[in-house]
């Protein structure tokens, strides 16, 4: 691990220099690309120098203590090193956690579709309440949230809605919410009082770059037609909505949230390009993801994830066990506690596996 790390610290100092070269420096695209590298190693390399200097203050101590010391300072050499050997050990599993391979996708924006899955009206009102939660963290976390496309009901809720989220490491935040969501509550409509449960969908998709995904026009059926609202009313009156149909693997987006069709338009192949990026590292990843099958579930769309439990106020997630009673929080967007749970039992699954 050392020799590891001490190659990233090379890296960086030598990406240092690169960055202060006035000649790269007059190359604003060469120089950008390696100050994004050489920010990408800072923590590592911080951390990496924060357990050297542990591990010479643990020297220190120890030489010190085969000196003759009298008792009292000889205990507090003792417990000084007793502290840098657990600050150590720290420090050693921070770092092997960086170490870690990074999911190529985790730098990238994302795109969630929620769906309402069984329980009908209740499950459209709670596909409602899952949109409003992410939204509420995406904001919190200073993340940009846009609407792709949505299918309403007359009660509020969504039969389906689709959206983007923008900012620096939001798929590797909210992929560890792809699953089924269930919820267990008494509908506002329910008059005698009792517990209903419904599922929720939810799909986490990286958004592709052009690059990564070759889309070719002969590949796809476009069709537009007039957008609808809650109970089919129209809109407006001209073809601003999009379907678009990926022949080769009958993948169907569509878009109508925008008044244009060149807006719709754009936002649908956005989609598109997800879900073929997915579609292909599927594929790609399927005997690793068979093998391997982490701590917190394969990320299975038709996985049970989580229950939500209005009448005990609780939040159950059991891919790790963890129950927290604070509901009302959660639903308003305070993920943090959940998702670092999550990561931190990922990332502890696997440790296991490369130790």
């Amino acid at each position: 691990m050392l020799d590891k790390l001490q190659a990233v610290e090379d890296k960086y100092i030598e990406l240092e220099s690169q960055i202060s070269d006035p000649a790269i420096m007059a190359n604003m695209a060469e120089w950008q690309k390696l100050t994004r590298a050489h920010s990408k190693l800072t923590n590592i390399v911080e951390k990496f120098r924060e357990y050297k200097n542990v591990c010479q203050g643990i020297n220190e101590a120890k030489a010190l203590l085969d000196d003759k010391l009298d008792d009292d300072f000889r205990e507090m050499v003792t417990a000084e090193l007793s502290d840098l050997k657990t600050a150590e050990e720290c420090l050693a599993t921070e770092l092997k956690v960086l170490l870690l391979p990074r999911d190529p996708n985790d730098e990238k924006n994302v795109i969630i579709e929620i769906r309402g899955g069984a329980g009908g009206d209740e499950a459209a009102l709670f596909a409602g309440d899952l949109f409003r939660m992410y939204t509420r963290y995406a904001e919190s976390r200073g993340w940009k949230t846009e609407v792709m496309d949505a299918n309403p009901t007359e009660l509020g809720g969504f039969k389906e809605v689709v959206f983007v989220v923008e900012g620096d490491g939001a798929y590797s935040t909210f992929k560890y919410e792809s699953g089924v969501h269930r919820v267990q509550r008494v509908p506002s409509t329910e008059s005698s009082g009792r517990i209903h449960t419904s599922t929720v969908t939810v799909a986490v998709l990286p958004e592709a770059e052009e690059v990564e995904v070759d889309v070719k026009a002969n590949d796809l059926r476009i069709d537009t037609y007039c957008a609808s609202g809650a109970g089919g009313q129209h809109v407006n009156k001209t073809e601003s909505a999009v379907r678009i149909t990926h022949l080769p693997t009958g993948i169907v987006v569509q878009c109508q949230d925008e008044k244009s069709q060149l807006k719709n338009r754009d936002r649908a192949m956005r989609v598109l390009r997800a879900r073929l990026l997915e579609l292909a590292q599927e594929s790609q990843h399927a005997e690793v993801a068979e093998a391997r099958k982490s701590q917190v579930g394969t990320g299975d769309r038709s996985e049970r994830i989580r229950t939500y439990n209005f009448p005990q106020g609780r939040v159950t997630d059991h891919r790790i066990g963890l129950t927290l009673h604070k509901l009302d929080f959660v639903l308003n967007g305070d993920l943090e506690e959940l998702i670092g749970a999550l990561v931190t039992a990922d990332q502890s699954e696997r440790l296991k596996q490369v130790e």
